[in-house]
């Protein structure tokens, strides 16, 4: 990692609004703690829990949307909400590259946002509201409850043009996939539990239709062919068509190991999703897994903790937003 990609120093901005630090000056920086608002904005995780309650009552995507956000910032060189921010004539923003095809629901994130901002303004960071919902979200989703720690400020630059570098394409080989993730600190078995995500929500025509036409993967199992013909009758779908198909059929909308069960039976629509099941390095993890809901779930949390605490902005580094989608102006 490059270390010097990780340090943004900013002054806070001198404007009406005065915030309380979150310490003072002289005293040595706490990092990430448990419960690091209980002083500041002691309903800071109570207000993000209960707006990730409302939304999933609307929009039962949104849960997918909190676990898709944690992996696609944390994973990129830091767990900074840069992932938020929106383009400026300058700087692409990580939101628009192709490695976030299908990701959505920021505007939900602005209004979790704004809800903290009305109890506590400039305190709570959008980076840790980003990790917060996705616990949260977790939850929703039948998923276990994971305690994770705060204190992340936010970065102010997107990290666009080293997505690649980081984020591991559905494509790429396993020891590709292993090696990304190993550089956060996460081991074969927390791969493989993170991988588990895939038992919720839904995979976009455009990224499976390579499996299916101009022949179909021999791989794959001629059961769920049909079904997946049907899903993607184009060979070349529009990207902007609502194509897709769900990653677990029997529990679309559950957090559960019947991932694992399903890419045994070669069933699983990513090229990632079926090497898991067949690579020697990651096959007894998948088999162990398929097994035991208990094993997935004390895995995953596990993954899910050093990927949230992966590189955090703590301290004077970075910066409070106002806003999760702009960094605040300086003077």
């Amino acid at each position: 990692m490059d270390a010097k990609a990780l340090f943004f120093f900013a002054l806070l901005s001198f404007s009406a609004v005065s915030v309380r630090p979150a310490f003072a000056e002289n005293e040595e920086d706490p990092g990430l703690v448990m419960n690091f608002y209980k002083d500041t904005c002691p309903q800071a995780e109570d207000i993000v829990k209960e707006q990730v309650r409302l939304l999933y009552k609307r929009h039962k995507n949104t849960a997918f949307s909190w676990l898709r956000n944690i992996f696609h910032d944390c994973a990129v060189q830091s767990c900074d909400a840069s992932l938020l921010l929106d383009s400026t004539r300058r700087t692409l923003s990580e939101k628009e590259t192709d490695r976030s095809f299908g990701l959505r629901n920021f505007r939900y994130l602005d209004e979790i946002k704004e809800a903290v901002e009305r109890e506590c303004p400039g305190v709570v960071s959008c980076a840790d509201i980003l990790v917060l919902s996705a616990r949260d979200g977790i939850v929703s989703l039948g998923g276990p409850h994971i305690p994770l720690k705060t204190g992340r400020r936010d970065g102010r630059k997107s990290r666009a043009d080293v997505i690649e570098d980081y984020l591991p394409d559905h494509n790429e080989s396993i020891s590709v996939v292993l090696d990304r993730f190993a550089s956060m600190g996460i081991d074969t078995p927390g791969l493989v539990a993170l991988l588990g995500a895939h038992s919720v929500g839904r995979t976009h025509c455009v990224k499976l239709v390579h499996r299916l036409y101009p022949e179909v993967d021999p791989a794959l199992n001629p059961d769920h062919v049909e079904h997946m013909l049907y899903k993607c009758p184009d060979s070349i779908p529009d990207p902007k068509a609502v194509q897709y198909v769900r990653n677990d059929r029997g529990t679309p909308m559950v957090l559960d190991n019947n991932y694992y069960r399903n890419i045994l039976d070669n069933k699983g629509l990513l090229i990632v999703d079926h090497q898991l099941a067949n690579d020697k390095r990651t096959k007894p993890y998948v088999k162990k897994m398929a097994k035991s809901q208990d094993y997935f779930f004390k895995e995953f949390s596990r993954a899910i903790t050093i990927l949230s605490e992966n590189n955090p902005l703590t301290g004077t580094k970075g910066e409070i937003r106002k806003q999760c989608t702009v960094a605040n102006k300086h003077h």
